[in-house]
């Protein structure tokens, strides 16, 4: 029997029942802290027939999955595990060390393995697109002949600003000719040790828009093109879109810091 209120003192102990009761009403978080009252409320609250039905609730998957490979795992272990998971999941990543003012982007077009031109653009110069890691840079109209774009290809590099770093996002790279531009793509790796083994589904972009028109030679009508645009981008083919402006500078921070 519970003595009355006004008669119980800091150190009487409550009837497991009543802890076994009460618990069945508790939030995870609510029991968690209950758990480290004492050894007794522990061995009461932390029993798997109060832990089942929160795990099987908020992670059904793994309540099933680790209990078969783990039959003595506890449910208020897996709830734990399970939880911390999900936290790590869903938490923010923190804001990227480096800023565009800290990068300078170099461009070089080759045709014929001949350099048509060569681009360096410092960050500060650039204009975010609608934040996202593109930026479309205007140049001089650098002249390719028609003929040749089948053997036009690019590099484009990313440099730490004091020459401090470089990293390769596109190598001699042969493109795609449209109506008014070139388009190349090289798909980048994973950042971390696993590089060379898993896919990064992130590709770097670089597209030249030209205008065409005639240039006369002695008696033969030749076909010019005329380079007055260059676009570079970093592309997320898992989500069919440009990668935001912050991961792209989390992927670059990886290699150039």
């Amino acid at each position: 029997m519970i003595p009355p209120l006004s008669k119980r003192s800091s150190t009487t102990k409550l009837p497991w029942q009543v802890l076994d009761l009460v618990s069945n009403h508790l939030d995870p978080k609510t029991l968690a802290t209950a758990c480290c009252v004492s050894k007794t409320w522990f061995t009461c609250i932390s029993s798997d027939h109060i832990w089942q039905p929160i795990c099987t609730t908020h992670f059904p998957s793994l309540s099933c999955n680790l209990k078969l490979i783990n039959p003595a795992l506890p449910y208020y272990r897996l709830y734990a595990m399970a939880s911390t998971a999900a936290k790590r999941r869903s938490r923010t990543p923190s804001k990227p060390s480096l800023a565009l003012h800290d990068l300078i982007l170099t461009v070089n077009v080759f045709s014929h393995n001949k350099a048509v031109f060569s681009l360096e653009k410092p960050g500060d110069e650039l204009v975010m697109d609608n934040g996202v890691f593109k930026f479309d840079i205007d140049v001089d109209n650098y002249e390719v002949e028609a003929a040749a774009s089948e053997s036009v290809s690019v590099t484009w590099n990313v440099v730490l600003k004091g020459w401090r770093g470089v990293f390769n996002m596109m190598e001699s790279r042969k493109g795609k000719r449209g109506v008014d531009d070139w388009w190349f793509s090289e798909e980048l790796p994973l950042p971390g040790c696993c590089s060379s083994l898993v896919d990064s589904g992130v590709v770097a972009e670089l597209r030249l828009v030209f205008t065409e028109e005639s240039k006369t030679g002695g008696n033969n009508l030749d076909r010019v093109g005329r380079i007055n645009k260059v676009s570079v981008g970093m592309f997320s083919t898992a989500k069919l879109r440009y990668v935001g402006v912050d991961d792209g500078f989390r992927y670059l921070q990886h290699f150039l810091c």
